[in-house]
């Protein structure tokens, strides 16, 4: 499992003084791009391969507030990953430095190729990495399938 520690600030929190929803996905994307630093996918190391990360959803869900001030820790577990890397699933939490449960967030995302705009298979040598990413007791091997289990589909605005 991999922590990140933060502070909340005052840009941090909402009119009802509590850590607004917008903060915990900042934290969130801020643990994550941290993460995959140490995993060897520092944003230099991902755009020599032409490649980034997309954000499919983010499912969160709220047990307890937290307030300016006060240190919470993020944490990660990778949950899913597709056989080429093209797919990924973390677990996020977010704890009180008492280690209570603020908030859980299940995040899917997945890599695209920066010049065609596609979603694509890591690199060999990213792959590599990916595959030694420390797993949840969860984890699953992830297909296209897993990307519309919730069978949530666009659909055009009626003019």
């Amino acid at each position: 499992m991999y922590k990140k520690q933060f502070e909340i600030r005052w840009s941090d929190v909402d009119a009802n003084g509590h850590l607004a929803n917008s903060a915990y996905t900042n934290f969130m994307s801020h643990a994550r791009m941290s993460f995959f630093g140490e995993q060897g996918f520092s944003m230099p190391q991902i755009r020599t391969h032409n490649v980034g990360p997309v954000v499919f959803y983010e499912h969160m869900f709220y047990f307890k507030e937290s307030f300016i001030g006060a240190p919470i820790t993020v944490t990660i577990e990778v949950s899913g990953l597709s056989e080429d890397g093209m797919l990924f699933m973390f677990e996020h939490n977010f704890y009180n430095d008492k280690g209570e449960n603020l908030a859980y967030c299940e995040m899917q995302g997945g890599w695209i190729d920066l010049t065609y705009r596609k979603l694509t298979g890591l690199p060999e040598t990213l792959l590599a990495l990916a595959k030694k990413f420390p797993k949840s007791e969860s984890f699953k091997v992830l297909t296209k399938a897993d990307t519309r289990k919730h069978g949530i589909k666009p659909k055009a605005m009626k003019l």
